[in-house]
């Protein structure tokens, strides 16, 4: 804060606390032509005097206001001044960020070096990453984990980016973006854009028009293939998902299908490496894996011991 406007509160303080000395002083003090009852009669002979406050009371609202002098000159208080006594709130939200560090790294600290499956076994460090994983990720990927519409779910053992302890532990601490550009006007028409939305639903398993997958199937080879791979199964290294799992992040239904491959889709984890820290990132990570079914690589969250 600037000079002039540490001037400026300070004087502004100043006219406050000055203020409110006067209106003590003034208040308290009777006046000569003061009359001396209120004019206020109940039952005709019960009357309202009007007299001062007791000075012990008076006396009360001065100390009040030297303790607030003093307050204010031990305490940062007064635009950019420090205080005496050198106190900030950001040096004891430092000092009690330490101590919970501390006692974090007491009781966790023997998972830093432990592979990330074998931290997936211990209830203590599940529980911990569950906590994580609320606080850090459930308003994206859901409380249970199954994801929404543009969120992976996270359960079912499908992995855009690669599903290994390490892998997930990268994007956990790194973060991904994901860019799959618009291919209309590629394509040259809309039939075109359906006929290929049509064989990547017959990709995945689902029942469709033989004629129209076929057709879309030769332009899939020139033009999507590059990325998910002739058979459809992607690529982890650059991000393509499986086209044959039937996982897709933002649906599989006709219409859904049909505007990725038009309109492209642009979607970004954001890295919560600083956030989390490097041992808090691997529990989280540990987690995570643990969702996943035995046949997917992972340990089922149900036959954790």
């Amino acid at each position: 804060m600037s000079l002039g406007w540490t001037l400026f509160i300070a004087f502004l303080t100043a006219l406050n606390i000055l203020g409110c000395v006067w209106l003590i002083w003034y208040t308290s003090r009777r006046r000569k032509d003061e009359p001396e009852t209120t004019g206020h009669v109940w039952d005709e002979d019960i009357r309202e005097y009007n007299k001062p406050l007791p000075r012990w009371w008076v006396n009360l609202f001065y100390l009040t206001i030297a303790f607030s002098i003093g307050y204010l000159i031990w305490y940062p208080g007064v635009g950019g001044f420090a205080g005496l006594s050198g106190w900030t709130s950001a040096a004891e939200h430092e000092a009690e960020r330490a101590r919970q560090e501390a006692r974090f790294l007491e009781r966790f600290g023997r998972y830093a070096e432990m592979p990330i499956p074998e931290i997936a076994r211990s209830p203590e460090a599940m529980r911990f990453g569950a906590a994580l994983f609320a606080n850090h990720c459930a308003m994206c990927h859901g409380s249970d984990a199954r994801g929404a519409p543009g969120f992976p779910n996270l359960r079912d053992g499908h992995w855009q980016w690669g599903g290994s302890p390490e892998a997930i532990l990268h994007t956990i601490v790194h973060g991904r973006e994901g860019l799959m550009p618009g291919f209309a006007a590629a394509l040259g028409s809309e039939s075109a854009v359906s006929e290929v939305a049509v064989y990547v639903q017959s990709l995945a398993g689902l029942r469709v028009d033989p004629a129209l997958a076929a057709a879309g199937r030769q332009r899939y080879q020139l033009i999507c293939a590059a990325c998910h791979g002739p058979e459809g199964r992607g690529n982890p290294l650059i991000g393509a998902p499986d086209l044959t799992a039937g996982a897709f992040t933002h649906g599989a239904s006709f219409d859904a299908i049909r505007k990725t491959i038009a309109e492209g889709r642009h979607g970004i984890m954001p890295p919560q490496g600083p956030v989390l820290g490097e041992l808090r990132a691997r529990i989280l990570a540990a987690y995570v894996w643990g969702l996943n079914p035995p046949e997917a690589g992972g340990v089922a969250a149900g036959a954790l011991p």
